[in-house]
Formats: structure tokens, C-alpha cells, sequence
């Protein structure tokens, strides 16, 4: 009877701290969301502003002093994250985990080995702490939703691309035999470049057509850029609409592999098929 109130403490507090991090279905768990929601972007912001010479002569002390703020906060963070994490070394590698890694790193790399100014710039480090900004998407729903839509949406998209590739190929090689290297179009990949950025509605102006069949294959391009970019937006926007029919998703995650897309009436995880606790359906 002694033994198995020791045996409870610890657990009940990983269980208590996993709640609050990972879920967002408690009063403490969106507290804990919306305070590191604010604390990733004024990290962010400090990043900004620290990258501005004027500002980070004349408030070099405050920047610095917030950097080691934030860097202090997010290491807690994922130390947390690390010790509740049902299996410790999945987190670590999945995409999140790498994410809140990075979020702290740089700082630690950039003080601890100044030395690395011989094999590369302390700055790329310091500046890969906007990566932070990443760590928003666990936060938000709608990224979830968006997210799924692209995944359900890539096989459309791939024929969509290389569809566009195949169109983009053949007017690059055309035009390249129309204008000819007189006229700027120096080769074939160059010529791409310019079908690309003419089919896209961008438009450098670096490299035009200077004949009058090479100025209608240009028109020809630019009238089919206005349609080819709505095919991808159509292709996503229909996915959306499909999934606002099917059963709401669930905002709590599977204990066991932390996957967050499971929907309220599922039984058993999606990715391994365990069964999920009794609380994560109806």
C-alpha cells in the first residue's frame, strides 16, 4: 500500500505536464499555448530587431539580455516536452521536436564556439533562431487543416506541376529557336527561365521578344499564367470544403505516437493502430 502511492507521484506529474503542453482541451493548456504563442513572436521580434544596426548598437545590453530570456524559456520548454513525451526519442526527431530544438541551439553554438567563425558566419547561426516562428503551427488548428488539405491534395498537384513543367520546357525551347541568343536567349535553360517567370505574371523585364512571333507566344504565355494559377488554389480550396463535411477533428493528440489528426468518433490511431484511452472518443 506504501509503494504504489510512490509509484503514482511521478507519474500523475508527467501525465499533469503532458496535458498542459501537448493537449489544448483545459483551461492550462491554452493558457500554456497563448503565453508561448506571445513568447515565440517577441522572440521573433527581438531576432527582427537585433538584425538592424542602429537598434542593435544603441539597445545591444536589452536585445541580448531578451535573447537569453527566450532561449532560457524555450530549453525549459522542450526539456518538458522531452521528459512527458510518451516515447522521448520519436519527439526528438519528428518535426516539432527538431523545430523546438533549433529554437535554442543556435544561441548555445554561437557562444560556446566562437571558434566557428573559421568554418562559417556566427550570424547564419544566430539568425536561425527565426525558425522559431515554425513553432506556431503546432498551436494553430487552421495550419492543421490547411496542412492536411495539402497533403491530401499532392498527387493533384504533382500532374498540376509537371504539367506546367512540360508547357514551360517546350515554350522555353521555342522561343529559344525564335529569338535566338541575339535577342537575349542565350540557351534553353535560360529561355525556361524566362517562360517561367513570363507564365508566373512576374516579369523580370531582363529578357523580352523582340519579334513579332516571339511577342504572340509571349502573350500566349501570359494569358495561360492568369489560369494555371488558380489550379492549384482550386485544388486545395475543394479538399477544404471536403473535409468541412467529415466529423470534426479532435484537438487532443494519441499518447502513444502524438499524432493531433484524429477525429472524434476514432477508436484506434491512424498511424499505428493502437487503441487510443477511453476519454479520446465517444
Amino acid at each position: 500500500m506504501t509503494a504504489k502511492p510512490q509509484n503514482h507521484e511521478p507519474q500523475s506529474l508527467k501525465e499533469t505536464l503532458y496535458r498542459v503542453i501537448f493537449e489544448s482541451d483545459t483551461h492550462a493548456g491554452r493558457l500554456f499555448d497563448r503565453i508561448l504563442i506571445f513568447v515565440i513572436l517577441f522572440s521573433i521580434l527581438v531576432v527582427v530587431l537585433d538584425s538592424v544596426q542602429s537598434i542593435s548598437a544603441k539597445f545591444h545590453t536589452i536585445l541580448f539580455s531578451l535573447e537569453w530570456f527566450f532561449t532560457f524559456i524555450f530549453t525549459i520548454e522542450y526539456s518538458a516536452r522531452l521528459y512527458c513525451a510518451p516515447d522521448r526519442r520519436k519527439y526528438a526527431l519528428s518535426f516539432f521536436g527538431i523545430i523546438d530544438l533549433i529554437a535554442f541551439l543556435p544561441t548555445y553554438l554561437a557562444l560556446f564556439f566562437p571558434e566557428l567563425h573559421s568554418l562559417i558566419d556566427v550570424r547564419i547561426l544566430r539568425l536561425l533562431r527565426i525558425f522559431r516562428i515554425f513553432k506556431l503551427t503546432s498551436f494553430l488548428v487552421e495550419y492543421t487543416h490547411l496542412a492536411n488539405a495539402l497533403a491530401a491534395s499532392r498527387r493533384k498537384i504533382m500532374v498540376f506541376l509537371s504539367v506546367v513543367l512540360m508547357i514551360v520546357m517546350v515554350m522555353g525551347t521555342l522561343m529559344y529557336v525564335v529569338e535566338g541568343p541575339e535577342h537575349g536567349f542565350t540557351s534553353i535553360p535560360i529561355s525556361i527561365y524566362w517562360a517561367i517567370t513570363t507564365m508566373t505574371t512576374v516579369g523580370f523585364g531582363d529578357i523580352t521578344p523582340k519579334t513579332d512571333l516571339g511577342k504572340l507566344i509571349a502573350s500566349t504565355m501570359m494569358l495561360m499564367g492568369w489560369g494555371t494559377l488558380a489550379v492549384p488554389t482550386g485544388i486545395v480550396t475543394s479538399e477544404m470544403a471536403l473535409r468541412r463535411h467529415r466529423p470534426d477533428l479532435d484537438p487532443r493528440t494519441c499518447p502513444n505516437c502524438l499524432a493531433d489528426d484524429l477525429n472524434a468518433s476514432d477508436k484506434y490511431c491512424r498511424a499505428f493502430g493502437v487503441e487510443l484511452p477511453s476519454d479520446h472518443h465517444k
